[in-house]
């Protein structure tokens, strides 16, 4: 079944191609006589009028009470039935029209219309303006009516009903509708078209990626067997989000970061999304996971938030009392073994965490722990995915080496099936991931004689080749995009 169902008022307003969408008329959509008992997740509105009370109005209403996302959304609707209530919008656009028209070498002179099809203009020398106009104003169709004074503007902003494109024009509007909803036309003999679309986001210039170039291939080659396209993209491909069926972040996030930006815009547009912000928000600061382990009475290393405003030589003092040395201070969002210092005396404590609370309110002092292994146990929907050791670089005390110069050196590792690990730590995992929610974790935990000790879970786990797929292999991939399928057709 198709994701997208395709209103129009009347069957005949479609002068497209049939194949690969979801045509239904906007009186059996309106009484719900459809004839697919699973509604697709998302509803495309292209009915001639979105007047308050029209058929527009009501497919749009109706689709968001059914569960569905529809484009336009009831409050983009109203957003534009007066210019009052859509002028919030304006200045900005006509900035970007103002800098885009002086650039030009053959500027219009006198006022003209703009034709946006899917944030694609029927001019291309103003894709950025159709582009902001179509993030801020989510329609199939619009026209902007633009016209010169002493600076140009844009004087109306109008929704338009498909029986209203230009013949001339009507190619170009079904590429681009093509296009954003990623349907292909069927193939003939070759391979089935695909059925879903996953997005990897991933960072090119990362040097500590949570995946290599192989596991995306893997991912790729993978997904084709699933009927399913993987496609990678970057921080530049923030608009295309709505083109996709789920999201899977590949690169490290934190809140103050684009990473959790393509998280909350992924959500909003119904995506399936891992990690979700709701994860990237509790995984990526460690006070939240010192607060939230200890409250369920998970095992951790003996720690104490500090406060900046009581930072001192007394809370020094009452640091080396309750943890003893070496002590380890923490940045809340570290990772990759980065904001952290290792306190041997008192004096190195007021210098370390003097340091780190420049850019935190609070941050964590912990006992050190050492273990010539980390544990991480890998956990996707509450069931353990994979176990790893992961070793100390050399002569080092933790896992990953930083030197001043930015370059860097990682321990070994070694691969694990989840039957072959012990049974507490990977029950002890599961339990944490679990008070993180149902997304893809890397719990880490350190084996101690005292007993095990959560370091921490981290929402954004490392998935390589030779490494985390040591055992599993190609199933590693496919548990993941299956699972990625199931939420898919479970929104639909």
């Amino acid at each position: 079944m198709p994701r997208y169902a395709i209103i129009v008022d009347r069957l005949s307003d479609w002068k497209g191609p049939a194949e690969g969408f979801n045509l239904i008329s906007a009186d059996a959509f309106l009484t719900n006589k459809t004839k697919h008992k699973r509604r697709p997740a998302r509803v495309i509105n292209l009915c001639r009028h979105y007047d308050y009370l029209s058929a527009g109005y009501y497919c749009s209403l109706l689709a968001e009470a059914r569960g569905q996302i529809p484009m336009p959304t009831v409050a983009d609707v109203l957003s534009l039935q007066r210019k009052n209530l859509y002028a919030f919008a304006l200045a900005e656009l006509n900035t970007i029209l103002n800098r885009i028209i002086k650039r030009l070498a053959d500027a219009p002179e006198s006022s003209f219309s703009l034709t946006v099809f899917f944030g694609k203009p029927d001019d291309s020398r103003f894709k950025r303006l159709a582009a902001e106009c179509f993030d801020t104003f989510r329609y199939p169709i619009l026209q902007l009516d633009i016209k010169p004074g002493k600076r140009w503007e844009i004087s109306a902003i109008r929704p338009l009903g498909l029986h209203q494109v230009p013949g001339d024009l009507a190619t170009m509007f079904y590429d681009a509708m093509r296009t954003y909803t990623r349907t292909r036309k069927e193939l003939s003999g070759g391979r089935p078209p695909a059925q879903y679309n996953l997005a990897i986001l991933y960072d090119p210039d990362e040097a500590l990626p949570p995946s290599d170039a192989a596991a995306f291939e893997k991912f790729r080659r993978v997904g084709q067997g699933l009927r399913m396209d993987v496609e990678l993209i970057t921080k530049k491909d923030y608009r295309r989000l709505p083109e996709f069926d789920a999201l899977f972040i590949r690169t490290n996030t934190s809140i103050d970061h684009y990473t959790y930006q393509f998280a909350k815009k992924a959500e909003q547009e119904g995506l399936v999304v891992i990690d979700d912000p709701t994860s990237i928000l509790r995984c990526t600061n460690k006070v939240y996971l010192h607060e939230l382990l200890q409250r369920h009475g998970l095992p951790t290393p003996k720690s104490r938030v500090v406060n900046r405003l009581d930072f001192g030589p007394e809370t020094a003092a009452e640091l080396e009392a309750e943890l003893g040395y070496p002590i380890i201070l923490k940045i809340p969002d570290g990772s990759f073994s980065r904001g952290m210092h290792k306190a041997e005396t008192r004096q190195q404590v007021l210098d370390g965490g003097a340091d780190l609370l420049k850019s935190s309110r609070l941050i964590l002092a912990q006992e050190f722990v050492y273990t010539p292994f980390d544990w991480r146990v890998g956990v996707l929907r509450g069931e353990p995915l994979y176990v790893c050791q992961y070793l100390m670089s050399r002569n080092h005390w933790q896992i990953v080496n930083h030197g001043k110069d930015g370059s860097f050196r990682q321990g070994g590792w070694k691969t694990f099936a989840v039957e072959d690990a012990p049974a507490e730590v990977v029950e002890v995992a599961r339990k944490a991931a679990h008070l993180i929610g149902d997304g893809l974790y890397g719990v880490d935990l350190k084996q101690t004689d005292k007993g095990l000790m959560i370091i921490e879970v981290n929402d954004n786990p490392s998935l390589e080749t030779q490494v985390e797929d040591k055992v599993l292999k190609d199933e590693l991939y496919e548990r993941i995009l299956k699972e990625f399928i199931r939420r898919i057709d479970g929104a639909a």
